[in-house]
């Protein structure tokens, strides 16, 4: 594994491979391309995966194409979308953490120019692209969507801070321009957010206004331009919290969660063999260490849980909404014979429990400021161990929808392994745009990625030999059916030990095998060491203490 000091060392070196140009579409007319993002969303929350959630527009895309249930992401915000966008390990692409520069190469918060975007790509190709959602790929201007590629932007540059408004801090980008928010500031609790309400009144919401700025988007190209294909990308913020959702979703669900989640996840687990999205020999995994009891919680206790569930689930289902409208608008456009739907999560669910809304506020009203703990991640991750931010497949791994009606065949399963790294040379693939050696005067790494598109026609893939995740000192290799993974001890400032699953037989990960396939664990966490060094990886304990010295300086 390549140490700070190595990496200081080549901080001004550039490798560069050549990488072949990827074959054309075999369609003569481009597909629009829409990208959809949900953030924080766990693998079993959606109906067609086993959730109890009603997503019938999610459900009706998987219907009439194609579910992926073997499908990886990078488990955390920053690094899934540096990866989802450039086709590369999110090191290799300047964000192998969150968003803060650390003024290393691997550790930027920010897209890089050893990489290129699926939106510049695109725009070489023809096409208008259009992002509408969350960016947290770049918080400096010269980083923002309209800097790489992007034609049209409504965002926030960062995670959303509130959904009726807009919290501080979290300031929203139209048209690569800071907008200044009118009117004044509510406090609440710990927070403080602007409300917004739309033209004709009625309260804004971002999962509303999202959607609402994308479909806008859309028209507006249509009205100048009836056969450009367009490129959008709609990263909601749904379901990251604050949970903020409106009363008339959230009273479909409340009442629903008072069985407990170890009874939900019980209903899943069924469910999801009954549907075959999960194989019948994966064990449900036991409820994880810091999940409450909920025997041990008073009914008072209970009914706070209960609601906060039901606002997660109404925000899910909002998301769904939403996703209708999109599709509606496709149809009334004319665009929906021709467009390549993806539907993913950035990672799995998120065990992260904020609580900095006024005192007392109910869930789910702007007053309220609230995640929905370790306790419903765990339900939202079924049957998996462990959440977002960890490479445990709780963390790491979504459901990949993908619908294209001229191309896949409807109502159809596949379980062939794949990853986030995959959606550019996919998206490349299918539009007919050569993957390029540079851009703009810098040379592009190599993409990681491999094409999708045989899965999409119902063939198999040569897939990927290796596959590799680190975030925050957790680690993970998977090989064939075999995987290493291995979580960092934050208080002690070390790493866990490797474990050893047999990834094909047990994905919940309750069987540990690395003392009886010692020889295993030590080939492959040489191979975790060698892609480390090549991608750029700090070891976790260095760069903490690269940022505690680096960061007293600067400030």
């Amino acid at each position: 594994m390549r140490t700070l000091p190595g990496i200081l060392a080549v901080i001004a070196i550039l490798t560069t491979t050549c990488s072949s140009p990827l074959k054309n579409s075999s369609s003569d007319q481009p597909p629009n391309i829409i990208v959809i993002l949900a953030d924080d969303m766990g693998y079993s929350d959606i109906g067609c995966f086993g959730g109890e959630i009603e997503t019938p527009n999610i459900d009706r895309l998987a219907a009439e194409g194609l579910k992926m249930t073997n499908f990886y992401n990078a488990a955390r915000c920053c690094p899934s979308r540096a990866a989802l966008l450039t086709g590369l390990y999110p090191h290799q692409a300047g964000v192998g953490d969150m968003s803060s520069d650390d003024s290393l190469p691997s550790y930027r918060g920010f897209l890089n120019k050893e990489c290129i975007t699926l939106a510049e790509l695109l725009g070489e190709n023809g096409y208008h692209c259009m992002i509408s959602g969350k960016w947290h790929v770049g918080y400096p201007r010269n980083t923002w969507p309209m800097k790489r590629g992007f034609d049209r932007q409504y965002c926030s540059n960062g995670t959303t801070g509130h959904y009726f408004g807009v919290a501080e801090g979290r300031d929203y980008i139209i048209e690569d321009t800071l907008r200044e928010i009118p009117g004044e500031w509510v406090d609440t609790g710990q927070t403080r957010y602007k409300p917004l309400k739309n033209e004709d009144g009625s309260q804004w919401y971002a999962t509303d206004a999202y959607a609402d700025r994308a479909i806008k988007y859309i028209r507006e190209l249509r009205e100048k331009n009836s056969e450009q294909p367009f490129f959008l990308y709609l990263p909601f913020t749904a379901p990251h919290w604050p949970l903020h959702a409106f009363e008339e979703d959230i009273q479909k669900y409340q009442g629903k969660y008072m069985a407990g989640w170890d009874v939900m996840r019980k209903q899943r687990y069924q469910r999801m063999k009954e549907l075959g999205i999960i194989s019948a020999e994966w064990e449900l995994s036991p409820r994880n260490m810091y999940a409450k009891d909920w025997a041990q919680l008073d009914d008072s206790t209970r009914r706070y849980y209960d609601r906060l569930m039901a606002v997660y689930a109404a925000m899910v289902d909002r998301m769904d909404q939403n996703i209708g409208k999109v599709m509606q608008a496709l149809e009334e456009m004319g665009d929906s014979d021709n467009t390549l739907v993806l539907f993913l999560s950035d990672n799995g669910g998120c065990h992260e429990a904020p609580h900095r809304g006024k005192p007392g506020a109910l869930p789910g009203t702007p007053e309220s400021f609230d995640g929905y703990e370790h306790s419903w991640a765990n339900v939202s991750n079924t049957p998996f161990s462990w959440f977002k931010h960890w490479t445990h497949e709780g963390g790491s791994s979504t459901p990949l929808i993908a619908w294209y009606p001229k191309m896949i065949e409807g109502g159809r399963t596949d379980r062939q392994v794949a990853h986030i790294i995959d959606i550019m040379p996919t998206i490349a693939d299918i539009s007919g745009s050569v993957y390029p050696e540079q851009y703009a005067g810098h040379p592009i790494l190599p993409t990681e990625g491999i094409s999708l598109l045989p899965i999409f026609r119902g063939e198999k893939r040569k897939g990927h030999d290796l596959l590799y995740w680190q975030h925050e000192g957790n680690r993970a290799v998977r090989k064939g059916d075999w995987k290493i993974v291995s979580r960092y001890d934050y208080d002690n400032m070390k790493y866990f030990p490797w474990e050893l699953y047999n990834i094909v037989k047990d994905r919940s990960e309750t069987n540990d095998l690395a003392a009886v396939h010692p020889e295993m664990v030590v080939q492959m966490t040489g191979l975790y060491d060698q892609w480390a060094d090549r991608v750029g990886v700090v070891p976790y304990g260095e760069l903490r203490e690269w940022r505690w010295e680096n960061w007293q300086r600067k400030w």
